[in-house]
């Protein structure tokens, strides 16, 4: 089983790469016969095809390797010979025209069999080659003598060979003979290096096929464009959306972003590609049907080594329709939230008409009225879009302290961390700090000039916990002890059962001190 890569700007090269095979792989061992396994044409006709042969035809490494070998071994022609099925093709060839001759004729055929360099001293003399046409015609060898080719794997390939056309009955000396073997390694090493570059580029190019189906079949738009902002690679998604082929530079897109939304969008890309920091923006699309449809438009740089800008990658993401669907939900949430602070008014009103004949209910209407309002502030701060002055626990228990700051009566301080209030949470925290601030009116600091209030935030990301101190000075003495009331109940039920967390409440020489402790992720929800 086999893997096919087609080589990039190389269309007559389908290389196919054996499973198990890597570029670090051993050379065969000199001096030892070629594998048998490699050794059948269709085994031998994939090691070849493997090389991408074509390109090494005058090869300069190859040509200088053959120059060589003919002056080593003082003879008039050198060749590095590929034996193919049919034919020997000269890769390289020093003192021949011929690129090929037939295989049936091929000295090298015999010689890449053999272990070592096989000599043929005087082919008239030898039953092998007596008969050969390049024997008994021209060129008339006489003397050859070849260094085997084999293959990592052990598949013999050709050699690389000496001739004349005069007998040497002495041969080659032993120098000449190291020489021809080592020249071909250096063959060898050539044709491995060629080979090991083409399965790379093989692979690179299934990668980027495969990045590239990727990419087309994703959803989103895909684009990017070098360092100088020459847009060069779009998806298929590109196309489908936009019904026109992407623009080479970022003017082009001007034509597809919506005029309220062009200058903004080409500004902000223009700051992100000079400043080299990622784009984000949200802006109308020319959609191929004409319409104009809300995007989220992202890019990143790629950077090199020394931080340099290589390339850009950006995504452009339709959210026309989580958009419009945001919009009619938030419409919704506008309206629900004016009817949910006319019910709060009506209620009050509706305590408030029917206590008026009863005097004796008044103290109770009262506090009902007050919380009611503390309600109806808190929901103020936590309205949708338009409500919120600010989006901290702070600013809400600021928001529920306001009437008392507004009757001058005694100081209040707010501090600590910041922490951010949710929806869910507003209700009973604002309920805790209404009852708080009514009880102090009536019994702690906020019924003297003097007194004053502290509360102080602290957030503890470690422990996911946000803590909230009330502390009161000022007032008059406290009296501890006294029975659980409505008010100690609420504050219990609106802390530990919806808010997960703990209260206590502890009496000083100063005043009242109440430790509040909840899950951040309760506060903030």
């Amino acid at each position: 089983m086999t893997k096919a890569y087609e080589i990039a700007g190389e269309p007559s090269i389908l290389l196919r790469v054996k499973p198990g095979r890597n570029p670090t792989t051993l050379p065969w061992p000199a001096g030892k016969a070629p594998s048998q396994e490699f050794c059948d044409e269709a085994s031998r006709a994939f090691v070849l095809e493997s090389y991408g042969l074509d390109a090494l035809e005058d090869d300069e490494e190859l040509a200088g390797i053959t120059r060589f070998a003919a002056q080593l071994c003082g003879a008039p022609i050198a060749l590095v010979s590929l034996v193919e099925k049919e034919r020997q093709r000269f890769l390289s060839r020093e003192g021949l025209k011929e690129r090929e001759t037939p295989r049936s004729t091929s000295f090298c055929a015999h010689a890449m069999l053999h272990p070592e360099p096989m000599v043929v001293r005087d082919a008239t003399q030898d039953p092998r080659f007596a008969d050969n046409p390049l024997v008994t015609k021209g060129p008339g060898i006489r003397f050859y003598a070849g260094a085997p080719l084999v293959s990592d794997e052990g598949a013999p390939l050709g050699s690389l060979c000496v001739i004349d056309t005069e007998p040497r009955p002495e041969g080659l000396d032993d120098l000449q003979i190291a020489g021809l073997r080592t020249l071909a390694a250096a063959v060898m090493r050539r044709l491995r290096n060629r080979r090991d570059a083409l399965e790379a580029q093989g692979l690179l190019h299934n990668s980027e096929k495969q990045l590239r189906m990727l990419a087309d079949n994703m959803p989103d738009l895909a684009w990017s464009c070098d360092a100088e902002g020459n847009f060069d690679f779009y998806n298929a998604r590109w196309k489908l959306f936009t019904g026109i082929d992407g623009p080479k530079n970022a003017e082009g897109w001007r034509q597809l972003v919506h005029p309220d939304d062009e200058a903004a969008a080409m500004d902000l890309w223009y700051r992100c590609a000079g400043e080299g920091i990622a784009f984000d923006a949200e802006y109308r699309m020319m959609h191929t049907s004409g319409e104009w449809r809300w995007v989220l438009s992202r890019a990143h740089p790629l950077r090199d080594p020394a931080g340099e800008i290589e390339r850009w990658f950006g995504t452009v993401t339709d959210i026309d329709v989580s958009r419009k669907v945001s919009e009619q939900r938030d419409l919704l949430a506008r309206e629900l939230s004016h009817r949910i602070k006319n019910i709060f008014a009506v209620v009050s009103s509706l305590v408030s008409l029917h206590a008026r004949n009863l005097p004796e209910v008044k103290p109770f209407t009262d506090n009902l009225t007050a919380a009611i309002a503390a309600l109806g502030r808190a929901h103020d701060y936590v309205r949708p879009l338009d409500g919120r002055k600010s989006d901290n626990l702070a600013g809400l228990i600021k928001e529920l302290m306001e009437p008392y700051r507004l009757k001058e009566i005694g100081h209040i301080t707010i501090s600590g961390d910041k922490c951010r209030v949710g929806a869910s949470a507003a209700t009973p925290m604002a309920l805790v700090f209404h009852e708080l601030a009514t009880n102090s009116a009536k019994y702690g600091a906020l019924s003297s000039a003097q007194g004053t209030i502290d509360v102080v935030i602290g957030v503890d990301e470690e422990e996911g916990k946000v803590s909230a101190v009330w502390r009161e000075r000022g007032g008059p003495a406290p009296k501890p002890g006294a029975p659980e009331g409505f008010g100690s109940r609420l504050l219990r039920m609106s802390v530990e059962g919806q808010l997960g967390g703990t209260i206590k409440r502890r009496w000083t020489q100063d005043g009242v001190v109440v430790e509040l402790s909840a899950p951040i992720e309760a506060i903030s929800t």
